[in-house]
């Protein structure tokens, strides 16, 4: 399990400082103009929905206007309200995204032969980190072991 989480934190390093600014700016001109719309729209008891949907628009439109009057004492507190509403909701679209990046298994992203599957230099009891037959980064075939010694190279080489 800690794979996972290792695995999806290091996927998506980039991704958090892009969820931060997403959230941000949709807070400015996506909760903002909804918190006044919904503050303009129940004056007097009741909730007017044509009222409320005018006031979005005029709140996207005039947005410098509505930054100043949302933190007035008759617009925070359906701010906060509406921006908690809206940070669940987005935590909750992030973690979906999150775990959908999730690696399937502990050998995701690690290239199929390579040294990494090995631990604490196991691959060092056949293989030599000096000198031989390449093989990968610090991985040589020594040509001076006793046994096979054979290499079977698979790929295509390129000619420009």
């Amino acid at each position: 399990m800690g794979y996972k989480i290792q695995g999806t934190m290091r996927r998506n390093k980039k991704n958090f400082i892009i969820f931060a600014v997403l959230w941000v700016i949709l807070s400015i001109v996506f909760v903002m103009p909804i918190s006044y719309s919904i503050t303009n729209a129940s004056v007097g008891g009741e909730f007017d929905m044509a009222k409320f949907f005018s006031g979005i628009y005029d709140g996207v439109v005039n947005l410098g206007t509505v930054i100043g009057k949302t933190f007035t004492p008759n617009y925070i507190g359906t701010f906060f309200s509406t921006l908690l509403k809206f940070s669940v909701l987005y935590a909750i679209f992030v973690l979906i995204g999150l775990i959908k990046t999730a690696p399937k298994n502990e050998y995701s992203d690690i290239e199929h032969g390579s040294s990494d599957w090995s631990k604490n230099g196991e691959q060092y009891r056949i293989l030599s980190n000096k000198k031989g037959i390449i093989l990968a980064k610090d991985n040589y075939l020594p040509v001076d072991k006793r046994g096979n010694v054979n290499v079977l190279v698979v790929g295509r080489i390129r000619f420009w």
